[in-house]
């Protein structure tokens, strides 16, 4: 069905060495890394304690920014996004027996428009991706677009629309050239329904997050069931259209501070509990897949064992809560 997993934006005052161990307690199947974190914590540090903890990274965030959005030229974003292949592919070997294995995520973001005409923008992100794919194919990674919504996206995407999003990662054909699916940014999209059976097979992630309101830059990314959002039926249209990837939580905000790390990734553990029981009900046949039962996925996590190496860099990136 899915693995849950956390991003590391959820719990931005915590360090690993407390991430992790809480993922491993509330029986959640993997993380996804920040790559400021990853570079303060140094790759070869950070891969063995991920190997040791038996937790999967589901994700690394983020790369791109082609158009020249963020101060960079071309090539150096382009150097920037083939070092996170390269942390990713690292990070994926630690992925411990007994789990379900995935290749490693790196999360693109285009880079807006950047005073570029919206098809030159397009072919610089086309021409970037064309660079990095045999890479990320020799790696094994994926990379995974990400689109997100005009009224969330400036500085970070020129990609606002899912039908766009969706059409030009198909047009692209390659395996390796996701989408990554925010449903804080797109839950309430007029053209969900419709284009979910597409967005299943082209999605390589889904963002999970609720919200209030319009999915503005300055709104906070709640827990779901906190907010107004669909998030449970997209994500069930999704799962009956043959999505199996993770489900990435990623709430970010006022709310989730005074909540209190510990106390949402209980309720992050509750909802997808709630989530899997309902799908599994609806067709029994999913069981076969869900993750393990949470105390089960907690033993063997804490049976994980080993270490890991290699370098380390990253680059400086602000965090968005779109």
């Amino acid at each position: 069905m899915f693995d849950v997993a956390v991003s590391q934006l959820t719990t931005l005052q915590w360090d690993l060495s407390q991430e992790l161990p809480a993922v491993a307690e509330h029986g959640l199947a993997a993380i996804s890394l920040w790559r400021p974190k990853l570079s303060d914590g140094g790759l070869e540090a950070v891969t063995a304690a991920v190997t040791a903890s038996g937790v999967r990274v589901s994700s690394l965030q983020w790369a791109g920014g082609f158009t020249g959005s963020d101060g960079r030229t071309f090539a150096e974003s382009v150097a920037d996004a083939a070092e996170a292949i390269s942390m990713a592919a690292v990070l994926g070997g630690g992925a411990r027996s007994g789990f379900v294995a995935r290749p490693p995520v790196v999360v693109v973001h285009s880079g807006c428009r950047a005073g570029h005409t919206r098809s030159h923008a397009v072919r610089l992100l086309v021409e970037a991706l064309d660079m990095l794919v045999p890479l990320a194919r020799a790696e094994g990674v994926v990379l995974a677009l990400r689109p997100m919504h005009s009224l969330a996206s400036a500085g970070c995407s020129f990609l606002t629309r899912l039908d766009e999003s969706l059409e030009l990662v198909e047009r692209i054909a390659d395996p390796h050239v996701r989408l990554a699916v925010d449903l804080w940014q797109f839950a309430d999209a007029p053209d969900f329904d419709a284009l979910a059976p597409r967005l299943a097979a082209a999605a390589a992630l889904v963002h999970v997050a609720d919200r209030v309101g319009p999915p503005v830059a300055c709104a906070d990314r709640l827990l779901p069931g906190r907010g107004e959002l669909p998030l449970e039926a997209c994500v069930s249209q999704m799962v009956d259209c043959g999505y199996d990837g993770d489900l990435e939580f990623d709430p970010v905000g006022e709310a989730v501070q005074e909540l209190g790390y510990a106390a949402a990734f209980a309720e992050i553990r509750a909802v997808a509990d709630t989530w899997i029981d309902r799908m599994a009900e609806a067709m029994p046949a999913r069981l076969r897949r869900v993750d393990p039962p949470h105390h089960q996925l907690r033993d063997v996590q804490r049976r994980g064992a080993g270490a890991g190496s290699r370098r380390s860099q990253a680059s400086t990136q602000v965090v968005s809560r779109g």
